[in-house]
C-alpha cells in the first residue's frame, strides 16, 4: 500500500511513509471488509460514510505541514483512521464527529492504539472548537459549500487549513494559509469527492 499507493504517486515525506506503516488500517474497517482494506479506494464505515482511499489521506495529511509539535483540529472522525495518523505525527488531535456511533467506535479503535492524544466530541463540525484554538493545522474530511467562516477564525497565524471545496458530488482539494496579520491564501489542489460536510457552515441534512 505504502509503496505503490503512496510513494508511487510522489509523497515522500519520511515520517509520514513511516506512521502509515505502522497504524493498522484494518481495524478501522468492518470485520467483513478487512481484507480490502489496503486496497486503492474508500470504503464504506456504516451510517452512510466512508473511510477515504490510502493516498487522499497521506496527500492530506502531507498538505498540512506538520511539524509534530502541533495543535491540529479534524472535522469529521468517521472511522478513526485519519485521527489515528494524525495523532502518530502530532501532540494533540481534536476531532469533532456529527454521528455518535462513529465517534464511540473510533474513541475504541483509538484506545486499542493506546493513542491517548486524541479528544473527540459529538457535534457540528462545521463549527469548530473555538475553545481549544487557535490551532496549527486544521482538516476538514466532508466536502463544503464554502470555506466554513468559523474554521478560519480558529486558525493560528501561520497555520493550514486543508478542506475539499465543491457541490455535493464533487469537490477541489484546498489549502488555506493565514499569515500573522490574518490575511488568508489560497492554494488549489486535486479534485476529489467526499461526503458532504453536514453543520450549520455546511450542506443542510436534507439538502
Amino acid at each position: 500500500m505504502v509503496q505503490e499507493q503512496i510513494v508511487g504517486r510522489g509523497i515522500t515525506t519520511p515520517r509520514l511513509l513511516e506512521v502509515f506503516q505502522k497504524v493498522p488500517r484494518h481495524l478501522f474497517v468492518q470485520e467483513a471488509m478487512a481484507v480490502q482494506a489496503y486496497s486503492d479506494g474508500p470504503l464504506p464505515i456504516g451510517e452512510k460514510q466512508t473511510i477515504s482511499q490510502p493516498y487522499i489521506v497521506a496527500l492530506m495529511t502531507d498538505l498540512l505541514e506538520l511539524t509534530g509539535n502541533d495543535h491540529v483540529l479534524e472535522i469529521g472522525t468517521g472511522s478513526g483512521y485519519q485521527t489515528a495518523i494524525l495523532a502518530s505525527l502530532v501532540r494533540r488531535v481534536w476531532t469533532i464527529e456529527r454521528i455518535r456511533p462513529l465517534a464511540m467506535q473510533a474513541r475504541k479503535v483509538l484506545d486499542t492504539l493506546h493513542l491517548l492524544n486524541v479528544n473527540i466530541k459529538v457535534g457540528d463540525g462545521t463549527l469548530g472548537w473555538p475553545e481549544e484554538g487557535p490551532f496549527d493545522a486544521i482538516l476538514v474530511t466532508a466536502g463544503a459549500p464554502a470555506i466554513p467562516e468559523t474554521l478560519a477564525a480558529q486558525l493560528a497565524p501561520g497555520g493550514r487549513l486543508v478542506i475539499p471545496v465543491g457541490d455535493e458530488a464533487n469537490q477541489t482539494l484546498l489549502r488555506i494559509r493565514k499569515a500573522a496579520d490574518g490575511t488568508l491564501t489560497q492554494e488549489t489542489g486535486i479534485g476529489c469527492r467526499f461526503v458532504p460536510l453536514i453543520g450549520q457552515q455546511g450542506w443542510q441534512l436534507n439538502s
